[in-house]
């Protein structure tokens, strides 16, 4: 009988690994074979997933000095991306916030932010004066990032002001969190850890 108890068994454990192995899941498999990411807020505001998934191309915009950069992610890094503007009273919060996390140099996080409002360098490096500001900080006066009259060929959407965008080890937007969110707390640190741990597609 023990036998006969046991064929049971192998026969779902093989049909569970033929399933798997289709790229399919069985009932209550899922969570567990590909996790979500913890949860992370702001306020009312929640980090949302993008998808499908797209891959952030070259950007080609400003640093602080006025020079041309060509930016794109590091494979096997985690990038933040920043959307501010000088209108943006909460701005005023988070840059400071997403300054003191990229102080912190968190191994394979780099920090953009670039000003979503203003093309004109000047004004952009008198706001900077002011509030603290992540190392990698630049303008767009290209329009690369966002399109001032075009948002369908902009490569960041802007439903609210400000705006961070995470881009994963494989170099695709992963998802976005309105708001100043605390990046160093532990629901934000779990977030980071989550993207930093993800193998690089």
């Amino acid at each position: 009988m023990a036998d006969q108890s046991a064929h049971p068994s192998r026969r779902r454990l093989l049909q569970r690994s033929i399933l798997l192995g289709l790229g399919l899941m069985l009932p209550g498999q899922a969570g567990a074979q590909v996790p979500d990411p913890p949860l992370f807020g702001a306020g009312r505001s929640q980090f949302v997933l993008v998808r499908p998934r797209k891959a952030l191309p070259p950007l080609r915009l400003q640093d602080m000095t006025g020079k041309d950069v060509i930016l794109a992610p590091k494979p096997g890094h985690v990038t933040l991306v920043n959307l501010w503007a000088t209108w943006c009273a909460a701005c005023k919060t988070d840059l400071p916030m997403l300054a003191a996390l990229d102080k912190a140099q968190l191994h394979g996080l780099d920090v953009w932010t670039i000003c979503a409002d203003r093309r004109d360098l000047k004004t952009i490096r008198r706001y900077a004066q002011e509030t603290a500001m992540p190392r990698l900080s630049f303008a767009d006066p290209h329009a690369q990032a966002t399109h001032p009259t075009d948002p369908e060929s902009s490569v960041f959407a802007l439903p609210a002001m400000p705006i961070t965008y995470l881009i994963g080890t494989g170099g695709l937007i992963e998802g976005y969190i309105t708001g100043a969110p605390e990046w160093m707390s532990p629901a934000g640190q779990a977030l980071l850890r989550y993207y930093l741990d993800l193998p690089a597609a």
